[in-house]
This record gives structure tokens, C-alpha cells and sequence, in this order.
């Protein structure tokens, strides 16, 4: 199973063909216009299901299937986190729970990034298990940022995860540490000299058992496409 996460930074109808090149089965992609604005080139592959959540028409975060994977967003999803979608995934090769992460709400006052995370997490905290459970997408953190005094911090977050055995699969695969990592998935207003790692896949350890391949793309390749680059995770399912 390959699972990819990009920021296309809007438009994405323009831009699907250049991700749909590594061929994912499941594809996470915030700031994604909502399905009624979505109207591919005819050379483009359809997706076999759309899961899409938003107030901006332009601007959303979008779930798509080029598999037999569906998607269906559980009853207790909590609109007060926005982003972050508990979708149930079946129909596959294995059926499990899947957060969709776009971690971007101007509208809480405690916090617009990390920290609608935290609050997710501890929300959902009976759907997160050791087994069956993947959150991934652009949550907009680093280690690198964490406020020491504030309980919902990036760190708060990836430990909170882990006490589940729910981890991050590029700093397994690439044996890297919180905030030092060497690859980097966004370049800050596209330059290359503002580099950041804020794009994540975290998964539950029957999944990290498996775990086969992590890519970051280059620099070079996503530029002129978004300021992120693509999270590719392929796991042995």
C-alpha cells in the first residue's frame, strides 16, 4: 500500500498528474479545491473515491482513492478540529483508521497549528491504537518551535503518539530525531534557503512492521508546483 501526502498549494485538478505518477492507492492533499471544482484533464486518471472537507470551496483538505480503498468520515468527527478527519478505510487490502491531517484553524484562540492536533488526538484518543491506525498530512509543526510551557507542542504531540506505539515513519525509516531532520517538506515561500520538515506520516506498529520505503521529493522537482513536497510511504500490504 502506498500512501502519499502533498500540499499542492490549491489547484490541485492542474497539478494531479505530476503525484499520480508514484501511483498511489491512497492520497492526502491539503489545500485541495472541494469536489464540484475538481474537473481533471481528460489524460488524468479518475480517482475511485473522494472524500473532501472544507469552508473554503478553494481550499480544503481532500482524500482521494486510486484503489479499491473507500473512505467514509466517522460519525464522531468533532468540526471543532476542522482538519483533522477520522475517516474509516475499508475495502482494501486491510481496513483501518485513517486521520487526514491539515493542521490550519485561524479560528482557535488557544492555538491554529500543533495545537488542533493535541486537541485531536486527545478527542479521538479511543480510536488511536497500536493497530489499524495511520495520521497523516501537513500538520504544520516541528520540534523546532515547541513552546516548553504549552501542553499541546509538537513534542507533546509525538509522544502522546507513541505511549500509543503510533510513530512517525520518515524518522523510523531514516533513523533521524525530532527537529534535526534532513529532509526537509516545505520550503518557506519557495525559497530554498527556508527549509522545514512539517509534513508527517505517523503509524500505528503493525503498520512500521511492515514499512518498506520513505521518499521525500527534491526541491528542484515540486517547486514550481507547491512550497511543500510529497510524503511517500509504502508499506508490504
Amino acid at each position: 500500500m502506498k500512501i502519499i501526502t502533498w500540499n499542492c498549494n490549491m489547484a490541485f485538478r492542474k497539478k494531479a498528474e505530476f503525484i499520480l505518477v508514484h501511483q498511489p492507492d491512497i492520497l492526502i492533499i491539503p489545500e485541495c479545491e472541494n469536489i464540484e471544482r475538481l474537473k481533471f484533464p481528460k489524460h488524468v486518471p479518475l480517482p475511485t473515491d473522494i472524500l473532501w472537507y472544507g469552508a473554503n470551496q478553494h481550499k480544503g483538505l481532500g482524500v482521494f482513492s486510486y484503489s479499491d480503498y473507500r473512505f467514509e468520515l466517522m460519525d464522531c468527527h468533532n468540526p471543532d478540529f476542522k482538519n483533522v478527519l477520522p475517516i474509516s478505510v475499508t475495502k482494501g487490502k486491510i481496513d483501518f483508521t485513517l486521520f487526514a491531517v491539515w493542521a490550519n484553524n485561524p479560528q482557535d484562540k488557544d492555538g491554529q497549528y500543533v495545537t488542533q492536533v493535541w486537541k485531536a488526538i486527545n478527542y479521538y484518543e479511543k480510536l488511536l491504537s497500536e493497530t489499524k491506525t495511520i495520521l497523516i498530512g501537513d500538520f504544520n509543526s516541528n520540534t523546532i518551535w515547541d513552546k516548553p510551557r504549552r501542553e499541546g507542542n509538537h513534542s507533546t504531540v509525538v509522544n502522546k503518539l507513541a505511549e500509543k506505539k503510533i510513530f512517525s515513519v520518515y524518522h523510523k525509516f531514516f533513523n533521524q530525531e525530532q527537529g534535526k531532520e534532513i529532509h526537509p517538506t516545505l520550503f518557506l515561500y519557495r525559497h530554498e534557503n527556508k527549509p522545514y520538515h512539517l509534513d508527517y506520516c505517523f503509524a500505528s506498529n503493525d503498520f512500521i512492521e511492515v514499512l518498506k520505503s520513505v521518499e521525500v521529493g527534491s526541491y528542484n522537482d515540486w517547486k514550481i508546483y507547491s512550497d511543500h513536497k510529497p510524503l511517500i510511504v509504502e508499506f508490504g500490504i
